[in-house]
């Protein structure tokens, strides 16, 4: 069965960095475009970040030029980079492929 599974989300100061994991399996992994949602309360869960099975990228535009989606086929993984996190970065972030959800992963950007 699909499975997607979110780690290495925490608490981070304002300014920080936070990298996020998301490890695939049950499908074949490097065929399809995996995303990153998030979802802050109160509010709609949002695009955060897209790749394609060929590398291409596309973010959301609260996070373009501080985030960065990677993927590894050979290890079925995809990665978020956050830098420069602000406190409107807070949310429960979701891995997304094959139209199948992760748990997700707190982050929260506090002093």
């Amino acid at each position: 069965q699909v499975q997607l599974v979110e780690s290495g989300g925490g608490l981070v100061q304002p300014g920080g960095s936070l990298r996020l994991s998301c490890a695939a399996s049950g499908f074949t992994f490097s065929s399809y475009t995996m995303s990153w949602y998030r979802q802050a309360p109160g509010k709609q869960r949002e695009l955060v970040a897209a790749i394609t099975s060929g590398g291409n990228t596309n973010y959301g535009d609260s996070v373009k030029g501080r985030f960065t989606i990677s993927r590894d086929n050979a290890k079925n993984t995809v990665w978020l980079q956050m830098n420069s996190l602000k406190p409107e970065d807070t949310a429960v972030y979701y891995c997304y492929g094959l139209s199948r959800w992760g748990q997700g992963t707190q982050v929260t950007v506090s002093s």
